[in-house]
């Protein structure tokens, strides 16, 4: 992430003056401005110069038209407006190796529908659910960010209204009476630093991701397979893999992410339910709050922000927060093997590499993928499918023991799907259900027999 996580130092673009204007041996303390104390009458003493220090006229309207958005700001516990511009700017700038977002040409766009049109044909193949896919489409880094807003927000607000709460609640019983327009500034500081924290992790997570479905939840518009041809580039520009397997690889996966959640209609609120039930149980380190509220500077904002950066969430201790992360990371660990076995099934007999792109798709994942730290800073959540190496071979185990049709139709039902403690065991979970169902089919069947035989065999009495 950025060195200045809200924006309140230079503009990157431009260059800083370093130790200019600074008296011999003098300067003043670090504040999150920059601005040297000194440079101003009354030097240290006077807090205009602390706050403003010997910035130019037009750092110092954008200094104040910055503050004067945090204040202002009378929404949700987060300032989307901010996270949208500050991700747009974060984008801008470029990745850490120097590339810069691009409008997608005409001939990547043919590209990558190409590939989700191949991808989808080969799917045909190996899994009973249709194509989920109703366009393909290739989005610059700026598209994804603007195509993705909308789920970021439903997955952070929860969490940021904790946060909300928990910063009323820490104010000393003394300031309880003159509470209202403290509690007001500090909603709306608390608003706009969240803002700043997503749209800065929402522009980084841009130059990283390949697609739309990343980090196992659906984060772009129903219906669409989307690829993110500059950073496909990128991803395989180390790999030894010519590009056009890379991109149809990666489309394999995008289509089969879509078919899943096209054709499961109740996957995408198990697991969004699932990241709120888990997000329900987590915990504010109410005592980083109260340090920066009893220490609150209008000169310092950067405080509180340092305090979210930190990491102020900690999940309880509980057996049904324990139970809520079981879920989630099962969830996960289910959608993404699930994607892992039939992409590479399909894959296999078609390209070479594909035993090379599974495994580092496997590693990009086990390791928490690109929103990994994402969600650990801002809500205290890692999306890590730390099974998925079991959850693969237990897919894998059911189309062998079931045929596709009878894997796949494992997704009917929530209560349909294995459990943390099956990904245990795979092999047993398959046998285990194989053997119930004959049972149960034996004893239905015998039932009948029974009913219908002491009717039968009085009729042919009489």
């Amino acid at each position: 992430m950025s060195d200045t996580p809200f924006g309140f130092g230079l503009p990157p673009e431009e260059p800083e003056n370093g130790d200019e204007g600074k008296k011999d041996g003098q300067g003043g303390p670090a504040n999150p401005f920059g601005f040297d104390p000194a440079a101003l009458p009354g030097g240290a003493d006077n807090p205009f110069a602390a706050m403003f220090g010997s910035m130019n006229p037009n750092d110092l309207g954008a200094a104040f038209q910055q503050i004067g958005q945090m204040l202002s700001y009378e929404g949700g516990p987060v300032n989307w407006d901010m996270a949208k511009n500050i991700a747009r700017q974060t984008v801008a700038q470029g990745t850490a190796d120097g590339v810069k977002d691009a409008s997608v040409g005409i001939a990547e766009k043919s590209a990558v529908e190409e590939a989700v049109r191949l991808a989808d044909l080969w799917l045909d193949g190996v899994t009973s659910l249709p194509s989920g896919a109703n366009a393909a489409v290739a989005w610059s880094r700026a598209e994804w960010v603007e195509a993705t807003l909308p789920v970021w927000k439903e997955l952070v607000d929860p969490v940021a209204e904790r946060v909300g709460a928990a910063m009323g609640g820490v104010l000393p019983e003394e300031m309880q009476a003159m509470a209202g327009p403290l509690l007001g500034m500090m909603r709306s500081m608390g608003g706009a630093m969240f803002g700043q924290q997503i749209g800065q992790a929402v522009g980084v997570l841009a130059g990283e991701v390949v697609g739309s479905t990343d980090i196992g939840l659906p984060l772009g518009p129903a219906g669409r397979a989307a690829l993110l041809p500059l950073n496909i580039e990128s991803f395989g520009k180390d790999l030894g893999v010519p590009a056009d397997e890379v991109r149809l690889y990666l489309a394999l996966r995008e289509a089969a992410h879509a078919r899943l959640f096209a054709h499961v209609p109740w996957l995408r609120s198990h697991l969004f339910g699932a990241v709120e039930g888990y997000a329900r149980g987590i915990k504010v380190d109410t005592s980083k709050l109260e340090d920066v509220v009893g220490q609150l500077d209008p000169s310092n904002p950067e405080q509180l922000q340092e305090a979210l950066a930190g990491g102020m969430f900690q999940p309880e201790d509980t057996p049904e927060q324990k139970a809520a992360l079981a879920r989630l990371e099962t969830a996960l660990a289910l959608v993404e093997g699930w994607v892992d076995a039939v992409v590479h099934e399909a894959a296999k007999p078609r390209l070479t590499s594909a035993d090379a792109m599974r495994e580092t798709m496997r590693r990009r994942r086990a390791s928490g993928g690109p929103a990994e730290q994402t969600f650990a800073t801002l809500i205290g959540l890692e999306l890590r499918p730390r099974r998925l190496r079991d959850a693969s071979r237990l897919w894998a185990s059911l189309t062998d023991a079931r045929g596709v049709d009878g894997r796949d139709g494992l997704w009917e039902h929530p209560d349909m799907l294995p459990t943390a403690s099956d990904l245990d065991d795979p092999d047993g979970f398959v046998h285990r259900e194989q053997l119930d169902f004959s049972e149960i089919d034996k004893m239905l069947g015998e039932a009948a027999e029974k009913r219908e035989r002491p009717e039968g065999e009085g009729e042919e009495k009489k």
